[in-house]
This record gives C-alpha cells, sequence and structure tokens, in this order.
C-alpha cells in the first residue's frame, strides 16, 4: 500500500462568516496544489459550530460546496470538511468529501452534541461512510462521534479514520484520550482535526490537533494551540507490518447497529 500524505489545516474560524472563512481558506489551500493527497478541514469550517442553521445552511449545490470543488481540483486532492447544509427541509451537520474529478460524497453526524441543543436543531445522520483515496481506505467522522466507539468499530477493515472538530479546550482531556483509544483498538492511523480560538458564543479552543499511529504508542503530529497547516505522510507499509504483528481485528466482535 502506497504512502499517504494527508494535510491537517487547524483554523481560526471566523464566527458565521462564510465568505471570509472561504477566502481564508483558499490562501492556506492554494499553494497546497500537487503537495498533498488530502486536505482536512475542521467542523463546520464556514461558520464555526454555530446552531443558526436557519440562517447560515447551505444547499448542495451552494457556494462553499462549490468552492470546495474547485479547490480540490486546484490543489488534485481531496477536500474534506464539514458545513450546515439544508436537504430535503432538514438541516445536517454535514461532512462533504470532495474529490479532484468533482465527484462527492457525503456523512451526516450520527451524534448531535446535546449539551449545546444540536439534536434540536439538525437531524442525525444514520449511515456510516467507507471511501477510498490512493489505495487507502477511510472513515470520516465528526466531532462528537469521537465519544461513541460502536459507531466507529473498524468492521470494515479501514486504514484511516479522522474527525473534524470544534471540541473545546475545557474537554480537551477526552478529546487527546479518546483519539488514542480509538487508534489502539482499531489498528488504524487516527487523526483528529481540531479548531483554535473563540468562537462567537465565547467557547474557548485549543487546537490540539493529533495524527497517531495504528498502535496508539506515540504522536506523528500533537498540535498547539496556534492556527497550523502541516502536510503528514502516512506509512502504508507500517498498517501492513502492525496488522501481521498483532492480529487483533480478527477477533473483534460481531454486532449490527439498528
Amino acid at each position: 500500500m502506497n504512502n499517504l500524505r494527508v494535510t491537517t489545516v487547524q483554523a481560526d474560524l471566523i464566527w458565521e462568516d462564510a465568505t471570509a472563512n472561504r477566502a481564508a481558506f483558499t490562501a492556506l489551500l492554494t499553494p497546497q496544489a500537487g503537495k498533498t493527497d488530502l486536505i482536512l478541514l475542521p467542523e463546520m469550517f464556514s461558520t464555526g459550530f454555530s446552531m443558526n442553521a436557519a440562517r447560515l445552511a447551505e444547499s448542495m449545490d451552494g457556494p462553499t460546496v462549490k468552492w470546495m470543488a474547485e479547490m480540490a481540483k486546484e490543489t488534485n486532492a481531496v477536500v474534506a470538511g464539514s458545513l450546515i447544509i439544508e436537504d430535503g427541509g432538514n438541516y445536517y451537520n454535514r461532512l462533504i468529501w470532495m474529490s479532484p474529478n468533482g465527484a462527492i460524497k457525503q456523512y451526516d453526524k450520527r451524534h448531535l452534541f446535546t449539551m449545546a441543543g444540536e439534536h434540536n436543531t439538525y437531524t442525525a445522520g444514520t449511515e456510516l461512510l467507507i471511501t477510498e483515496v490512493n489505495g487507502w481506505k477511510v472513515c470520516p467522522l465528526i466531532c462528537y462521534d469521537l465519544r461513541f466507539p460502536v459507531w466507529s468499530r473498524n468492521t470494515e477493515g479501514y486504514d484511516l479514520m479522522f474527525y473534524v472538530a470544534s471540541w473545546p479546550q475545557k474537554r480537551v482531556y477526552a478529546w487527546k484520550s479518546l483519539l488514542q483509544a480509538r487508534a489502539i483498538e482499531n489498528q488504524c492511523f487516527v487523526i483528529g482535526v481540531n479548531r483554535v480560538g473563540q468562537d462567537g458564543n465565547g467557547f474557548d479552543y485549543s487546537g490540539d490537533s493529533r495524527v497517531i499511529p495504528p498502535l496508539g504508542d506515540r504522536l506523528i503530529y500533537e498540535g498547539t494551540d496556534e492556527a497550523e497547516l502541516i502536510t503528514h505522510e502516512l506509512s502504508g507499509g507500517l498498517i501492513t507490518e502492525v496488522r501481521e504483528r498483532f492480529p487483533f481485528l480478527l477477533d473483534r466482535d460481531s454486532f449490527k447497529i439498528i
């Protein structure tokens, strides 16, 4: 399996201003053309984690999805991140997986953060997405999903799982611990991409983005509390080596989510 270049974008988002956020990300992503295979943006990257869906929601043919298509084509990389989408009369915290050729896949956040009233505004997703890039099987998830290991259990043999997030600083210990646990139990690379700064509700975000290898025994990347864009090369050989040496996934339980 080939190595995979993944770019994590730990950003300070401009509150509820999609135009300004798209412009800021354009300046960051344009120089990455030809240098990466997959670009990961934080949760609700165009607005910040807002419950003002009626005012901020876009459609699947709206400006931010179109912008993602332009960025994917220009960088020749998959661009992934979540935003507020209105679809069929419902609002979703939807992750868009945009390929350079314009093909779109999507994942709607399964676990809505009830402490912030997310469940009162948004509709929960019902289907897990397993997709591919450069021969790697990938499972994209969103923020609060991290607390629910059954949903993310590696029954599909994926090689990389990532979480795009707006995870507040005051609960960052759980963020760090659970990302490491997900890597260990699923024998895959795990990436968490979090935002930094303060949102319009006064909540602080410390970043602390992570890239963790399949044994979870070290950090390939440990984000600071500052905005930063970094590209990481993940070893396909390491996935094979770990699973051959420690074939724990062969003993995983069979189950069905209903």
